[in-house]
């Protein structure tokens, strides 16, 4: 598995207009192969432990985060999908209108997972785990259980 998440602070205005280009650019990556694509609005940012994403950010009160990711089978398989995104006709001057935020505050990166947890997986597994081939070539442990 691998994973592109994104932090974006968002003017609260803008967000509807956000929502639009992200569900429209969600559509395209998952008609290309990614396997998830989540986009999530921050609810409750002022939290006690750490340091918030408000802090962090340094959101203004007409800003809000959009915390968002994109799962894949692997990095190659994210390279893949994403060249196929880039060159997708629905793409295509997404990039020339001023988009509802500001893309330098924008965060991003791919991600491997190093903890993989679903419900229905761990605790209740009584038999020892079996190994699987992976597509990268890797293998991990499963249990029988159903993935969610």
């Amino acid at each position: 598995m691998y994973v592109d998440g994104f932090v974006i602070p968002i003017p609260k205005k803008n967000l509807a207009a956000y929502q639009r280009i992200a569900s429209d650019a969600g559509k395209v990556w998952m008609d290309h192969g990614a396997l998830e694509y989540l986009e999530c609005v921050g609810d409750d940012l002022e939290v006690k432990m750490g340091k918030s994403f408000s802090a962090q950010l340094g959101l203004k009160k007409s800003e809000t985060v959009v915390f968002a990711w994109v799962v894949y089978r692997s990095r190659a398989h994210r390279d893949q999908v994403n060249k196929k995104v880039m060159k997708d006709p629905r793409m295509a001057g997404m990039d020339e209108k001023p988009m509802p935020f500001d893309v330098t505050r924008m965060c991003y990166a791919g991600f491997k997972p190093i903890v993989e947890l679903r419900a229905g997986e761990g605790r209740a597994a009584k038999r020892a785990p079996r190994r699987s081939s992976r597509a990268n070539g890797r293998a991990e442990a499963s249990t029988d259980a159903p993935r969610a």
